[in-house]
């Protein structure tokens, strides 16, 4: 599964559009998460994942917050 890669090469308009859509936001979250853990079971990644997906709405702007200013999403290898 690749789908953190994809998600990787995309522009930051279309990461941001993609995660600012309400469901949808949070399935690509899952989906890139549970790639990176599948390839790269390493701590961070692993907490990510739970963060993704049991964490609030908060997380969720955290995130985006990070992906903005760093390119990538938070806790992600």
């Amino acid at each position: 599964m690749t789908f953190d890669k994809w998600f990787e090469e995309q522009s930051l308009l279309i990461k941001v559009i993609l995660l600012i859509i309400p469901f949808v936001g949070w399935i690509v979250e899952i989906l890139v998460r549970l790639s990176a853990v599948l390839r790269n079971s390493s701590t961070a990644n692993i907490i990510g994942l739970v963060l993704g997906i049991f964490g609030n709405w908060i997380w969720a702007v955290i995130d985006l917050i990070g992906l903005l200013v760093t390119g990538k999403l938070l806790l992600l290898e």
